[in-house]
């Protein structure tokens, strides 16, 4: 008899934001189909009290636990309190720091949020995120030249939130809507530093989701022509066209994730020398 659940709970606790473990626990979740996680983050646990709190929480909810703390003591107290309580509980990061003190012979710093710490990688960050919120849409094109990379495509092409993810990483990303009939800036045309990159998909795809654009939408939209396939397809052919006329790469997002776009878009841009 098969005893598969289509839901549980996954209980994700960290001594910082608990970004890590998002991340991690979302891609262990997806693998299993048919069985939805309920989320519960417990960020920045860093004493006895709050420890004692969430067990009591994992009683009422049992799930999955997965965790990252740096103070051994309190690590401590999740392991037990889990193992009393008969649940699976995996600290997320030892496996891998043990890799890391092995192959680099020194213990780790054991600092909390050690990924968080305000050096130039976090400065530049903030400024590749503020240089593409200004950039969005359109925004300001004579500024394409100070840009790492300018993503264009048609409308419902995941633009912006692949140039997000970019400027999360570091990278000044700017983002340009396709429009047929509508001539691109000169700021396009004349800028020689940043990689300029088309995002295509099919035609399903793109009226799939400018349809749910349009359930939303109150006014100024024309939804028989922003959802016809036929139209769609011209639009996507007008640019293809720009881009093989311009040598500028295409990517296909229609499979794709908002990752998997941009680490297409990170392996396309020039290796530093």
């Amino acid at each position: 008899m098969e005893n598969r659940k289509n839901f549980f709970h996954l209980h994700l606790i960290s001594d910082s934001t608990g970004e890590t473990l998002i991340s991690a626990g979302r891609a262990a979740a997806a693998q299993f189909r048919g069985s939805n996680a309920i989320e519960h983050v417990y960020p920045l646990i860093r004493s006895k009290k709050q420890i004692k709190a969430l067990i009591d929480a994992l009683d009422r909810e049992p799930g999955i636990v997965l965790y990252t703390i740096v103070d051994q003591d309190l690590a401590a107290l999740v392991e037990t309190g889990c193992h009393e309580l008969g649940l699976p509980c995996v600290n997320v990061l030892a496996p891998i720091i043990e890799k890391f003190q092995d192959y680099l012979g020194a213990p780790s710093r054991g600092r909390v949020g050690a990924q968080h710490v305000l050096n130039a990688e976090y400065f530049a960050r903030i400024e590749a995120l503020n240089f593409t919120m200004d950039h969005d849409d359109g925004q300001a094109p004579e500024d394409y030249d100070q840009a790492d990379v300018v993503i264009i495509g048609i409308s419902r092409t995941s633009k912006t939130p692949t140039s997000i993810y970019l400027a999360n990483r570091g990278i000044k990303t700017a983002n340009l809507p396709i429009v047929p009939g509508v001539p691109l800036p000169e700021g396009l045309l004349k800028a020689t530093r940043p990689l300029i990159v088309g995002l295509i998909a099919t035609s399903d795809r793109i009226s799939q989701v400018r349809e749910n654009r349009v359930l939303g939408a109150t006014t100024g939209y024309d939804r028989s022509e922003y959802v016809d396939r036929a139209s769609i397809t011209e639009e996507l052919k007008y640019a293809r066209s720009l881009c093989a006329r311009n040598n500028w790469p295409l990517i296909d997002v229609t499979r794709r994730s908002i990752e998997e776009t941009a680490a297409a878009i990170v392996a396309l841009r020039p290796k530093p020398r």
